[in-house]
């Protein structure tokens, strides 16, 4: 029987994935369950196991492509099977040979190029903004069609373009990654199209230290898990997001959406780039439960178990950077989110308390907002109620 391989749907916002690696060569027996290849996805990689026993007979999509979801990528079949006539004729590259494609085909797409430039009204105002000629802009949209991420990708060349080269001798040239691309990407489209703002307060975490020393033996020989600073923020944060949901919201178009459940996102550093496992309706949970949601996500993504559902969808994202003793920073903003926490290293010094000299346990937040969406009064009134509510730290047991 011709079974296609096709690219999986590894989440319900997924569009497309990349073919990081054919654990199979073509022409090799692989049976039903048996690791095929990995896919790539902008937060995940995953080994995709064969749905079918049989021989490899096509690879028809090479190894570090995008491709949509759902698209075949290979056909398993045994080898006295004829293979449908269209997978005779697909794009073939194996071992780096050249791609053949049906001689229709590449007129088609040579006529249509030489007739006119297809470019959405968002993607031109962009590229003229920056001066960039569109007809040097290869469109990565249905039909060849020119979209705003092509643009901001010509943006970013455009500017490397203009970096003298030093002329050093002893250069790697590493090759950016899938991940890493799209990492990239995302990073540059949120400088782009938000109006970044970040703002930075200071908090006693004397209380908060106390309070979790005190818990610590306990929860752990109750509920198996130690509950760390960046767990009690999470609390905190996702209280103050019930008194200012503005925070928890996203901009389409000319709507704001307010979501009236948190969805958070806790920042993990991966050799590969930035993770963001989400904590799904971490506004209902208990800071046990929050701890709990957070050691098993971050422990998914660590060892790349985690699925594309439990790395996306957020709706406001923290990012700690205190273990690498960071004090303060300027957090870019984890897109659609309109706002994001980044948490500095908690270090003792001399503060004023009630008129005396005291060393203190501080730590400095930076919240970065966007000013479209969000006011400074309210971004400043919720990072206040996030350090009031760490200052007063048994709130976090309510």
């Amino acid at each position: 029987m011709v079974t296609d391989v096709v690219m999986p749907r590894l989440g319900l916002l997924m569009k497309e994935g990349v073919v990081g690696k054919w654990l199979k060569k073509e022409g090799e027996r692989v049976e039903k369950g048996e690791p095929l290849f990995e896919v790539e996805t902008e937060k995940i990689t995953k080994k995709i196991e064969a749905p079918q026993s049989g021989i490899l007979r096509r690879i028809l999509v090479p190894e570090k492509r995008a491709v949509p979801v759902l698209q075949r990528i290979a056909v398993i079949a045994e080898q006295d099977e004829a293979l449908p006539v269209e997978v005779e004729v697909a794009t073939q590259t194996v071992a780096g040979e050249e791609a053949k494609k049906p001689v229709v085909e590449v007129a088609k797409v040579a006529e249509e190029a030489k007739r006119r430039v297809i470019i959405t009204p968002l993607a031109r105002k962009i590229a003229e903004e920056h001066g960039l000629d569109i007809a040097q802009i290869t469109g990565t949209g249905p039909g060849g069609r020119i979209v705003k991420e092509d643009v901001l990708r010509a943006v970013e060349e455009t500017r490397k373009a203009i970096i003298p080269s030093l002329p050093i001798e002893n250069v790697q040239i590493k090759p950016m990654t899938y991940v890493r691309r799209m990492i990239s990407e995302r990073m540059l489209k949120s400088q782009l199209a938000s109006a970044h703002v970040t703002i930075t307060m200071t908090v006693d975490m004397a209380e908060a230290t106390k309070l979790r020393q005190n818990l610590l033996q306990e929860v752990e020989k109750v509920a198996g898990v130690r509950i760390s600073y960046t767990d009690m923020i999470a609390k905190a944060v996702t209280r103050s997001l019930k008194e200012y949901p503005a925070l928890n919201s996203s901009l389409d178009r000319e709507n704001i959406k307010i979501f009236g459940d948190v969805h958070l996102g806790i920042a993990v550093a991966l050799e590969e780039g930035l993770m963001v496992p989400v904590i799904r309706d971490a506004g209902k949970k208990s800071l046990v439960e929050i701890a709990l949601a957070s050691k098993e996500l971050i422990e998914k993504v660590r060892t790349g178990t985690a699925s594309v559902d439990e790395v996306t969808g957020g709706t406001f994202t923290i990012t700690n950077l205190g273990m690498f003793e960071v004090e303060t920073f300027t957090p870019i903003i984890n897109p659609p989110e309109v706002a994001i926490l980044g948490v500095g290293a908690i270090v003792e010094r001399p503060v004023a308390v009630g008129g005396q000299i005291s060393v203190r346990s501080m730590m400095p937040l930076s919240l970065t907002f966007d000013h479209r969406v969000i006011d400074g009064d309210v971004a400043a009134r919720f990072l206040q109620k996030v350090k009031q509510t760490l200052e007063n730290p048994y709130l976090l047991l309510i």
